[in-house]
């Protein structure tokens, strides 16, 4: 079988270079080390493939239809180009289309939210790209304003490919790009139809004007603000929000001294997320370090502890621990959303403190529940001991 080989090029912003083979059926990827890991792709999942001047040399952009991400492969020279056209359009049955990048250095533009990652274009030109793997977080700051937040990570190249946390290749470098904000000015007009108003209803009812008029009325929509808008696709697109079925138990309104507010905790199998009226927060249980239950002097209250590593940053602000109160007498009953299976697996792990059904004090459930998921240990004061 013929192939194509280069050397020298760089995976996803990996720190290290390796070699580069394409085939007739897809292309290989690997480092120069004997015991390396390799990252391939198959030829049938190939999608639009794109060649661009970057920091390192020229690269190549191919999405993965399999998993809608792209690769990047960077390092290749300028007299690289027919080459690799030739080969993409006899192998692949796909062009190699050249674009260049607004070099302007303008910090106004249009963000386009497209299927596998966010570009901000300068003049019909992409000024830089954000892969939606990278997001861990996406807060409405203000009335016109966005927060995109990056999970630093230290993972460097361990992993290859995509199988791999969100904010691994921004791990790569010492530098890390922790959030960025976008300014989105203006409103938007939503199209939405009453409920119940249909094009059949209107037909029966030609007679009657009014009824027409409050049908073109409703079909008008209302007006939304652009941020809101870019936000909730933002949500959408990079994963960020999990829906709340699947989420495997909630607990509502929960009163936070650090941050201060009160918010609803979703707990999942790997993360839990804190929805507020103005921010949220989306912490994987890796990043969390400590957890303790401390009761409070006045004997009323219990305070949950969590240590975080890194820690939740809120613009300038850096929250290294998160602190929820709870009444002592204070009690929930919950079903949690996961099958006898699931549960039965996970409490042998965590000592048979997970179970299907809890009827107790709040602080106790959400402790057992989070030591079940995490299989960490909690921290309390003994029973037996006294001042």
């Amino acid at each position: 079988m013929s192939s194509e080989t280069f050397d020298n090029i760089f995976l996803n912003l990996s720190k290290e270079a390796g070699r580069l083979r394409f085939a007739e059926g897809g292309f290989g990827w690997k480092l120069n080390k004997a015991d390396a890991d390799k990252f391939t792709l198959d030829a049938r999942n190939f999608g639009p493939a794109q060649w661009s001047r970057v920091a390192r040399g020229y690269e190549v952009r191919i999405v993965d239809r399999s998993n809608s991400h792209v690769v990047q492969l960077d390092g290749f020279d300028q007299t690289d180009y027919d080459r690799l056209a030739k080969l993409f359009r006899s192998w692949y049955s796909a062009a190699l289309e050249s674009r260049e990048h607004s070099l302007r250095g303008w910090n106004w533009g249009r963000a386009e939210l497209g299927k596998t990652e966010l570009q901000f274009t300068v003049a019909n030109r992409p000024a830089f790209e954000i892969p939606y793997t990278e997001i861990s977080n996406t807060n409405l700051t203000g009335r016109n304003e966005v927060a995109l937040e990056f999970a630093p990570s230290n993972d460097g190249d361990k992993n290859l490919g995509f199988a791999r946390p969100a904010g691994s290749r921004a791990g790569a470098g010492k530098d890390q790009l922790v959030e960025m904000r976008f300014f989105v000015p203006g409103t938007t007009t939503t199209r939405k139809r009453a409920a119940g108003s249909t094009k059949s209803d209107d037909d029966d009812n030609d007679d009657d004007d009014d009824d027409n008029k409050s049908h073109n009325d409703a079909d008008e929509g209302e007006e939304k603000n652009a941020a809101t808008i870019f936000y909730e696709g933002l949500v959408d697109r990079a994963n960020i929000g999990d829906a709340a079925g699947d989420a495997i138990a909630q607990f509502l309104e929960v009163l936070h001294l650090t941050p201060r507010g009160r918010f609803d905790i979703d707990m999942y199998s790997s993360s839990l997320r804190l929805r507020g009226k103005t921010y949220d927060y989306k912490i994987q249980y890796d990043a969390i370090k400590k957890f303790m239950l401390l009761p409070k002097p006045d004997d009323l209250h219990h305070l949950l502890c969590l240590g975080l590593d890194p820690p939740l940053q809120q613009g300038q602000t850096r929250y290294p621990f998160v602190v929820m109160q709870f009444k002592r007498d204070e009690e929930v009953s919950i079903e949690l959303n996961m099958t006898a299976e699931q549960i039965e697996q996970a409490s042998a792990k965590s000592s048979g403190r997970l179970k299907a059904h809890y009827e107790q004090p709040m602080h106790l459930v959400i402790a057992d529940v989070f030591t079940g998921l995490t299989n960490k240990k909690v921290t309390m004061p003994a029973k037996s001991f006294q001042t």
